[in-house]
């Protein structure tokens, strides 16, 4: 091999084994730290005990910023993660003043606990692809609620009452989803399409949409 073809192979070898370019990862926009300290202030001014998070990113799309643990709202609610501090805030408020009167003056019970399927997953929204489709459940900023559970023994769920042919419990629900639109920037039911058939989405990202 002469001197020239040996380095046009080295020079070829060195393309091979050059790795790819990877396509940018998305960005996440999160909170400032200024707004975060703020919203924890808000959340012990209501008298809410929480559990500030480490940020951390989680995926393409993905992350955990200015997130809380929420230890005790007034209202036990079930399945509840990492919740960005906005949210939160939304959500005890909701919960304290928008679902838990309601239950007891249109229903004639007190609330026990809202049960609901989650708040944070590294997903899209539903029927879409790729990473700038994310959820607002990939940065912690929606909750889904499935069901209210009642202190006689009732539970008020969205998938098989929000039909119900009983006038006080769709007025509960109704009430609730109408509370819920004041206080969160997107919120969708069962009459916005088939996927939110079993749960309400609540989402605090001020859209201003309210189905």
């Amino acid at each position: 091999m002469t001197w020239v073809s040996l380095v046009l192979a080295l020079a070829a070898c060195g393309r091979m084994e050059r790795p790819a370019p990877q396509p940018p990862r998305p960005e996440v926009a999160g909170p400032s730290a200024r707004e975060t300290a703020q919203c924890f202030a808000d959340l012990r001014a209501l008298g809410v005990e929480f559990q500030p998070l480490p940020d951390r990113r989680t995926g393409p799309g993905c992350a955990l910023i200015g997130t809380v643990k929420l230890l005790d709202i007034g209202v036990p609610t079930a399945n509840l993660g990492a919740i960005r501090c906005g949210q939160a805030r939304a959500f005890a408020a909701w919960a304290r003043n928008g679902v838990a009167p309601a239950a007891y003056q249109i229903l004639g019970s007190e609330l026990s606990r809202i049960v609901s399927m989650g708040s944070y997953a590294c997903r899209n929204t539903v029927g879409t692809t790729g990473p700038a489709r994310r959820s607002g459940h990939a940065i912690a900023n929606a909750i889904d609620i499935a069901a209210f559970e009642l202190k006689d023994g009732r539970r008020i769920s969205i998938l098989s009452d929000w039909h119900s042919p009983d006038p006080a419990v769709r007025r509960f629900l109704t009430t609730s989803h109408t509370s819920a639109c004041r206080r969160f920037g997107t919120v969708l039911s069962p009459d916005y399409n088939a996927a939110h058939r079993d749960h309400l989405h609540l989402e605090d990202d001020g859209a201003h949409f309210c189905r």
